[in-house]
């Protein structure tokens, strides 16, 4: 019986087994990150996963082995969940895909969208309003929300105030704990200024706080900001539980169309994440939960719609129509967030074109293209990158489909950003020996006492970047991106599998990298030059001043590196800056300042989008850039810095050639 492809979510591990291996072996031997104490006993229940349903892997509902005696006895004693499986004892029967809950991981999955320290422009849309509220009289019949709203016009000049029923229902409780002294927070939006009671405490109350949150495909972040100065109070990450739905964007859309309830199956757990996340940020903090009366949300315009409850199915077609484009404004509970205050509100920025956000919305607010005097090209990278180009004249933006290589999907040893992925790596050009370094360590693999606490347990997004680049520099691979033999490099490292061949990168465990690795790599970056290059033709340049990375996966690349690939067009590393998550910090900006919102809203409607999908040079654009660098720019900045070795290889040949058309640049 032939092999079973296994995949592993969130780690993105994947690889075959034999069916009849449980699932914690297959694990074991793949690098995931699997938990257990009882040795396979299914006794201790750190080993459970969540086998997703047979309609979203295509594979039938046998690709597990039944549930075991040890599993209903587990069940019994501890409790099982429906939707669980104890990895020890479910066997692996055919192609599977299985999602290893956060309780099961030995490590938590690191989301690495930190909050940059930049000052905010103040001026929330919700304020605190301490009052005195007279209380009620027989001789003047009146309800206390009248009389509250009274107290406020009198003393505030807050007139026609507005409540929920959520909030209504604590008015009558909170006025007596206070003794009818109570602070009001009140929410003024830029669009509706009507103002709306959304908390009401009990005395004197002096902390308020908003939550900004990064909704991406791949990770969701969540920063508790304190709206009296901006601060970020605590910072949270996880992954977007609906990968186990799909692990690109399309997947996603194609799981709402084919599957019924497919859309709202995928809205509920998202909105429980984001739940989750509030809940977490506010532990960190110490903060009540009630205290958290703003939230502001950005994202791509699938997540968008799924977070909203909104059908995708129209994106994933031509002419890729939006529900609605511009932005929303609501109640947090509508998005799942209902622990928060009773009254409290959620803004989501407005979204550029059918693929580009309101993720990019905040990219551009944040990095403002639109008012630099240089002509400066914005790249947000991620499973679907999103570029933004322009100056002070105007801005272009556009979608590029990337899919998830970048992120360590797709590849061999590729595994999401988790202590022990490869993140660095450096290869000596002379030898072809290999150092790397991993998430949670900061000893390179040849310094003394690596790996210390952290093994080696696979390769991530930033971690495959410099390791195909090393290999370009180090004339492993040449500019069509093949793999050399041993004979041809001179490097041992270089060794058959099938019918090419594959780098050692690290050899306990043993980590390579293929020559379908470099493939998925040349398409990803591909797409990315391929995108960045429809906008320069429709500026009418052939050279940007400045490059930006932004982003998770922008703020941990090399810029060296991503020169080397071709993934950005030619300029000095030195002009190519990190931006880290600049999608947050905009939604911090419009999270702290209503002139935020109305300026990003005036900024999306000032942008113009570009549809890869629509123009014929994209094509063109996207096979010239599937070289190393590239095909036909000569990357002229990049070679006065690094001389890339003038090698081509030929599976048929064992000697190293030269490629003759490069004479002259290696003489």
């Amino acid at each position: 019986m032939a092999d079973a492809r296994v995949v592993f979510l969130p780690s993105g591990r994947r690889g075959q087994v034999a069916p009849g291996t449980s699932v914690l072996a297959a694990a074991r031997a793949l690098g995931v990150d699997l938990d257990s104490v009882c040795g396979g006993r299914g006794i201790c229940g750190r080993c459970q996963i969540a086998p997703p349903a047979a309609d979203m892997t295509r594979t039938p509902g046998s690709a597990l082995s039944p549930p075991t005696t040890a599993e209903a006895r587990y069940a019994e004693r501890r409790g099982l969940g429906p939707d669980r499986r104890l990895g020890c004892q479910a066997c692996v029967q055919g192609d599977v895909v299985i999602d290893v809950p956060p309780g099961s991981q030995v490590h938590r999955q690191v989301v690495r969208k930190e909050a940059a320290a930049r000052p905010m422009e103040m001026d929330p849309a919700t304020r605190l309003c301490l009052v005195d509220v007279a209380e009620p009289d027989m001789h003047d019949p009146s309800g206390d929300f009248e009389r509250l709203a009274k107290a406020l016009e009198d003393h505030w000049q807050i007139n026609y105030l507005q409540a929920d029923l959520e909030v209504l229902r604590e008015i009558q409780s909170t006025l007596r704990q206070g003794q009818w002294r109570v602070t009001a927070a009140i929410h003024q939006g830029h669009r509706d200024p009507t103002p709306r009671l959304t908390a009401l405490w009990p005395g004197f109350h002096d902390r308020l706080y908003g939550l900004a949150i990064d909704l991406g495909s791949t990770t969701i972040a969540a920063h508790l900001t304190d709206l009296a100065d901006g601060s970020v109070c605590a910072a949270a990450g996880a992954m977007n539980p609906q990968i186990r739905f799909g692990e690109d964007l399309m997947s996603r859309v194609s799981h709402a169309m084919m599957t019924p309830g497919g859309a709202a199956q995928m809205t509920a757990v998202v909105q429980a994440a984001l739940a989750d996340l509030a809940r977490d940020v506010a532990r960190q903090a110490d903060v009540d939960p009630r205290a958290i009366v703003e939230v502001v949300v950005v994202c791509n315009p699938v997540m968008h719609h799924l977070l909203l409850g909104l059908d995708p199915t129209e994106l994933g077609q031509a002419p890729f129509a939006l529900a609605i484009c511009g932005a929303i404004e609501g109640a947090a509970r509508e998005i799942g967030l209902r622990d928060l205050a009773p009254g409290a509100r959620a803004y989501v920025l407005p979204c550029i074109a059918g693929h580009v956000g309101a993720d990019a919305a905040a990219v551009a607010l944040a990095e403002a293209p639109d008012r630099s005097d240089d002509l400066v090209l914005v790249v947000d990278v991620g499973t679907n990158a999103e570029l933004l180009l322009g100056n002070a004249l105007r801005v272009l933006a556009c979608s590029s489909p990337t899919g998830p290589a970048f992120e360590g999907a797709q590849i061999t040893a590729g595994q999401r950003a988790a202590p022990g992925a490869i993140e660095r790596v450096r290869i000596d050009p002379a030898t072809g020996t290999p150092r790397v370094r991993v998430i949670g360590c900061d000893l390179w693999s040849d310094d003394p006492g690596f790996p210390a606490d952290t093994p080696v347990t696979g390769i991530c997004g930033s971690g495959i970047i410099e390791a195909v680049a090393e290999m370009r520099m180090a004339g492993l691979v040449d500019a069509s991106g093949l793999i050399g033999s041993a004979a041809q490099t001179g490097c041992v490292r270089c060794v058959p599998e099938g019918r090419t061949h594959a780098y050692v990168l690290h050899d306990s465990p043993r980590i390579v990298v293929t020559q379908a690795d470099i493939r998925a790599i040349q398409l990803a970056k591909s797409a990315l030059h391929a995108g960045a290059r429809l906008l320069m033709d429709a500026f009418g340049v052939d050279r940007v001043d400045r490059v930006v990375l932004a982003g998770a996966f922008g703020a941990h690349v090399s810029p060296l590196h991503a020169l080397v690939l071709g993934m950005i067009p030619d300029t000095l590393p030195e002009r190519v800056t990190s931006a880290g998550n600049a999608a947050g910090t905009g939604a911090r900006m419009v999270l702290c300042s209503r002139s935020a919102r109305a300026q990003v809203e005036a900024l999306v409607r000032r942008i113009h989008k570009i549809e890869t999908a629509l123009v014929p040079r994209f094509q063109e654009h996207f096979v010239a850039a599937n070289a190393l660098p590239h095909a036909t720019d000569p990357f002229a900045a990049l070679r006065g810095i690094v001389p890339l070795p003038e090698v081509r290889f030929h599976r048929d040949s064992g000697r190293r050639r030269r490629d003759p058309r490069d004479r002259a640049a290696t003489e």
